[in-house]
């Protein structure tokens, strides 16, 4: 029999998968809130766990496969995790009293609404509880304040990483929008995972600047968070810190490719954030930068950042 009062969520992605599913975390709580929140996910993520006020233990889960059943099967599971049957299979290990997911024709008993393609990434998961009666507000995405201050404030930070490298935009044309930035008298920073080091240096040094801008490497995700939520201003690919800056207000310059920002990118009424996006969709898990993502030039960069630093509109 299940235990009542356990609400077991499976996100066990990364940072940008993890932001797009904080409206339906929300709604979960809101929607239900004497029971306890158990979110599996990565545990690198904890630091921005606690920033969603949303949940109440994290349960550490690298990806699919790795989900520990817990000591007492769950009220509810609820996949957001993906369309199945991997992330299906997981969750139905936990015997839980009643579980939430998409249709998938390898679980018939388990039905749920159809996955659809077409929708942002936000909406996908916001339509899944509304189908189990549960309200969910697409723009609840913002998160409160990192605890710790920013170690550099009003700075620009270039994030020139991404997951696939369809999705990275050449290092030489971040090189020249941190360089170009810089000669405005603007701290920049460059971010990225440790290892994403190397790059993050190769950037770094044709913008010409010092060693001690590159925090690639040298922050944990609240780290990160705190270098966004300070910032002036984010410039970077379809990747998880353009998901920070949408939650912490800071105005940001989106380089989309194979993938529309009408599926990944910001809330279309945000103005404080601008995607720049060629029209072409591509693979996003190419081995080479996508021919979409290659059309969009330097200039057009640095004339979205001067016109959304122009507007003042940082989150401060």
């Amino acid at each position: 029999m299940a235990l009542s009062g356990t609400i077991l969520v499976l996100r066990a992605l990364g940072l940008g998968d993890l932001l797009t599913a904080v409206p339906a975390l929300r709604a979960l709580r809101a929607a239900c809130p004497d029971d306890r929140l158990v979110l599996a996910a990565p545990e690198p993520l904890r630091g921005l766990v606690d920033l969603i006020e949303a949940v109440d233990e994290l349960l550490p889960t690298p990806g699919l496969g790795a989900l520990r059943r817990p000591p007492e099967p769950p009220r509810l599971a609820v996949n957001l995790h993906g369309r199945g049957p991997e992330s299906i299979r997981d969750l139905v290990a936990t015997e839980p009293g009643a579980l939430l997911t998409h249709r998938h024709p390898d679980f018939p008993d388990r039905g749920g609404p159809a996955w659809r393609t077409d929708l942002h990434e936000v909406d996908r998961w916001c339509r899944l509880l509304e189908y189990a009666g549960i309200r969910a507000d697409p723009t609840a995405l913002g998160l409160r304040p990192p605890p710790v201050p920013t170690p550099v404030p009003d700075a620009v930070v270039i994030h020139p990483g991404a997951a696939y490298p369809a999705r990275r935009w050449p290092p030489e044309r971040f090189a020249r929008v941190a360089r170009e930035l810089a000669a405005d008298g603007r701290p920049v920073v460059v971010t990225g995972s440790p290892e994403e080091v190397p790059l993050a240096q190769a950037v770094a040094g044709r913008a010409g600047l010092p060693d001690s801008a590159v925090y690639a490497g040298r922050t944990d995700a609240a780290g990160l968070a705190a270098l966004v939520a300070g910032a002036a201003l984010v410039v970077c690919g379809d990747t998880g810190v353009g998901h920070l800056a949408t939650a912490f207000g800071t105005p940001s310059v989106l380089l989309f490719g194979p993938t529309s920002p009408g599926t990944w990118g910001p809330p279309p009424t945000a103005e404080r954030h601008i995607a720049l996006w060629a029209g072409r969709l591509g693979d996003p898990h190419g081995n080479r930068p996508d021919t979409g993502l290659l059309m969009v030039r330097p200039e057009r960069v640095l004339g979205a950042a001067a016109e959304v630093i122009g507007k003042g509109a940082h989150h401060g």
